[in-house]
């Protein structure tokens, strides 16, 4: 190796797979599952840094933690979903651990690992992944022929709270929803949630009946849809006695339908959806109300539209446990929080429910033939691979759609390269840019005109750079992302193979 950041490592045991998936999250075990059903005779690790599999929901542990997206979209391709379609983290959880159950996955699973580092050898055409393990930090060496990162987009261990004045001066807690623990005691407490998207709306209504009185705080408006949690046309299959695998592939289209349609008039007609998702909300609460608090200023699926089951946070306002403010913040005091207007809102505890920050390839150091990589210097294809980045994918899923179908479909298009790669006699493989893309305009990973959530803006700079052309951007659109992967030639010039290394040549020779 060139590197002698792993020369540590060197007199320990190394072993050796075929694939190494970082993280197992919803991302992670679907990758695991795809690999055993489609590429049988590779063999596969996954890495987890937590001590169990689920990602975000083992590690946010928040009153009410619940999807925001539909289980019938959101759960596996290949596993009905059978409860109610918004769901909490324990039913994820518990849906999660039948698929590793039914499929025997639990012995490619490794928790407690914590990757460090990763190079790729072009003289080997391997990586190497140097990780720790246990509370010990016991050094780990793994080499893998091709890395699949499944590890999402944003920091674990700590969620994105902003600095304000005068936040050393106040008296009480200030807790991030992120770093939640069962010791946390909010009863008869004044509470101010600071925030507007799916974690306040799920808090709020989950803690009202706990405090005195908990206060939203938000600098403006967002979009909810308010509604029953159960799916009509579910309900109707299972009255008709229809197996649940038909249920769950019936459901999952009809959702997916209504999802496009839903997104595209977003945009050519912004107004009528506009006044639809407000006139939800009119039906809890009064129009002075939905017009001071609930009406975003700008168009609908900019962010993330949370769906709100049974209305329940409108429902809290309405019975006076919870009440909205919409105001900028002025400084922290000793009581609470005094705001632009003048108003001091009282608290003992004041929850962050402000984001998250995003992390680039799991704050992993990667190197490529000893070269650190800059992920924001390479081009990204199709949203899942790197120039310069060889044998290696990256899983990010949708913002206007369930993360997972990203995740199934990415499953299919790892699986079909690796028997390609097989079937090629290519040890290597990586995206470059063709004759005609030379000169190609570059641009953000994500336009911000169309999606600009907080934490995606913050860290912009992070990502890898887009090009004008549908090979070399992530174009967020699922419905036509499930025709074209599938279709994809993976002959085509934007792919260059490499043979079996140049150690193994020489041998031959």
């Amino acid at each position: 190796m060139t590197d002698t950041a792993f020369a540590p490592a060197v007199a320990q045991k190394t072993e050796h797979f075929d694939v190494l998936v970082v993280g197992a999250g919803i991302s992670g075990v679907g990758a695991a599952y795809h690999l055993q059903q489609q590429c049988p005779d590779r063999s596969f690790v996954v890495l987890e840094t937590l001590e169990s599999f689920g990602g975000t929901w083992l590690t946010h542990k928040y009153p009410g933690i619940r999807s925001d997206s539909d289980l019938y979209t959101f759960g596996y391709r290949f596993k009905p979903w059978v409860g109610p379609p918004i769901a909490t983290a324990r039913e994820i959880l518990d849906y999660m651990g039948e698929v590793i159950d039914e499929n025997d996955l639990a012995r490619h699973i490794r928790y407690n690992h914590r990757i460090e580092r990763a190079e790729w050898s072009s003289e080997d055409n391997l990586w190497t992944i140097e990780a720790v393990r246990g509370d010990n930090a016991e050094p780990v060496r793994i080499t893998a022929n091709f890395l699949w990162m499944c590890q999402g987009y944003y920091r674990h261990s700590k969620g994105y709270t902003p600095e304000w004045p005068g936040m050393a001066d106040f008296k009480g807690q200030i807790i991030h929803p992120q770093t939640w623990t069962d010791d946390i005691d909010l009863k008869g407490k004044k509470v101010v949630v600071i925030g507007s998207g799916a974690t306040a709306a799920t808090l709020v209504p989950a803690i009202a009946d706990d405090c005195a009185h908990v206060t939203l705080l938000q600098r403006s408006p967002t979009y909810f849809i308010p509604g029953r949690n159960e799916n009509e046309l579910a309900n109707l299959l299972r009255e008709l006695d229809a197996p649940e695998e038909w249920i769950h592939e019936l459901v999952r289209r009809k959702v997916l339908f209504d999802q496009a349609a839903f997104t595209r008039r977003s945009i050519e007609e912004p107004d009528t959806v506009k006044a639809e998702l407000l006139a939800g909300v009119s039906m809890f609460l009064p129009p002075e109300a939905v017009e001071k608090h609930f009406t975003p200023s700008y168009r609908p699926w900019r962010q993330r539209i949370a769906f709100v089951p049974d209305g329940d946070i409108f429902q809290a306002v309405t019975k006076g446990q919870a009440s909205v403010v919409t105001d900028h913040i002025d400084r922290f005091t000793e009581k609470g929080i005094l705001l632009e207007s003048g108003q001091e809102l009282e608290a003992d505890v004041v929850i962050t429910a402000t984001g998250f920050d995003l992390n680039v390839m799991g704050d992993i150091a990667f190197k490529v033939d000893g070269e650190p990589v800059d992920f924001s210097k390479t081009v990204t294809y199709r949203g899942m691979m790197f120039t310069g980045v060889p044998n290696m994918v990256w899983v990010m899923g949708y913002f206007r759609a369930s993360w997972t179908l990203r995740a199934d479909l990415l499953g299919d298009f790892v699986c079909r390269l690796l028997n390609h790669m097989k079937a090629k006699g290519a040890a290597r493989v990586e995206p470059i840019l063709r004759p005609e893309d030379e000169g190609m305009k570059l641009l953000p990973w994500i336009d911000p005109e169309n999606f600009n959530p907080g934490y995606l803006m913050r860290g912009m700079h992070l990502l890898p750079k887009a090009g004008d052309r549908p090979e070399w951007r992530h174009t967020q659109d699922y419905w036509a992302e499930k025709d074209a992967l599938p279709k994809v030639d993976l002959d085509a010039p934007e792919f260059l193979y490499s043979p079996a290394t140049a150690k193994a040549e020489r041998s031959a020779a």
